[in-house]
């Protein structure tokens, strides 16, 4: 994997935000393209993007975000705070501290979510968007079904421990999958705590807002996804979603016919991007930005 510095940047309310920053090779040319700027899930952080980092890095400057209350990055004091308009104000923050003007966004889930809200912002600041498994309607019953297992507060005491226990919550979304395949996955989303028991990697009070937000009706965000209009973007789902359906990617194809649109097969929620599918469509978006 390659190298990378550990840094960090100020949210407009004072919190401490990490960032993997692994630069460009030398000689590479990667110094004169725009970096990728990768923004997880709910309950990810940056190891979630380790298959983009060593497809890609070197050649691209690769920047992998831990939003607030995730990975290295500082617990919120309100956890009413844990929102997308307060994700969107520290994303714009590192923005101003690392003099990132324009950039290729690589979102999973809420970080899809996020990119589309960028867009909305700025919509010069993105040479190119990735929206991994998600788009302007998010499917009830995948709401539900992370609304049951987010904020739980678990603790394992072996990585198998905590590999099997992912299966049981994510069986369904990768059929496939072996031992070694959630021992990866573990590894990515839970750390190994002080006392020595291994926990997810995230503030279990990230639930308290993300529950009461999907009570009500879902707000409109097709004016944020067509925001996007005018620079490359791909849209990856999982076969197996119950996130992003066939209908809402169909109709995002409609209303931007310059999008790609990938499906993975016998994948769910949300796809690693280590699929050699995701990768070569990833690449083949990378190619097209100027």
């Amino acid at each position: 994997m390659p190298g990378y510095a550990d840094n960090y940047w100020t949210s407009p309310d004072g919190l401490r935000l990490h960032y993997r920053d692994y630069p460009v090779r030398e000689g590479s040319g990667g110094e004169n393209r725009p970096p990728i700027l990768c923004i997880p899930g709910l309950t990810r952080n940056a190891r979630d993007f380790e298959p983009v980092v060593g497809a890609f890095a070197g050649d691209w400057r690769v920047i992998c975000v831990d939003l607030r209350g995730r990975g290295n990055s500082e617990y919120a004091r309100d956890p009413q705070s844990y929102n997308p308009r307060t994700y969107v104000a520290d994303l714009n923050a590192l923005f101003a501290e690392a003099g990132l003007t324009r950039f290729v966004a690589i979102g999973t889930s809420l970080g899809g979510l996020l990119t589309m809200l960028l867009a909305a912002g700025g919509r010069e600041r993105l040479a190119g968007a990735v929206l991994n498994d998600v788009g302007p309607v998010v499917e009830r019953e995948g709401l539900a079904r992370i609304r049951d297992y987010v904020g739980k507060g678990s603790t394992f005491p072996t990585w198998m421990h905590a590999a099997r226990a992912l299966e049981e919550v994510m069986g369904h979304a990768f059929p496939d999958y072996g031992a070694a395949d959630w021992l990866v996955l573990a590894k990515r989303m839970l750390e190994l705590g002080g006392n020595g028991r291994i926990a997810f990697d995230y503030d279990m009070k990230i639930a308290e807002p993300f529950a009461r937000a999907n009570d009500g009706p879902q707000p409109d965000l097709w004016p944020f996804f067509e925001a996007l209009s005018g620079c490359p973007v791909l849209t990856l789902r999982g076969e197996l979603s119950d996130i992003l359906s066939v209908e809402t990617l169909a109709e995002m194809q409609q209303r931007m016919p310059t999008m790609e649109a990938v499906t993975l097969p016998r994948i769910g929620h949300a796809p690693t991007l280590a699929e050699p599918v995701a990768l070569e469509a990833i690449a083949r978006l990378l190619a097209k930005v100027a």
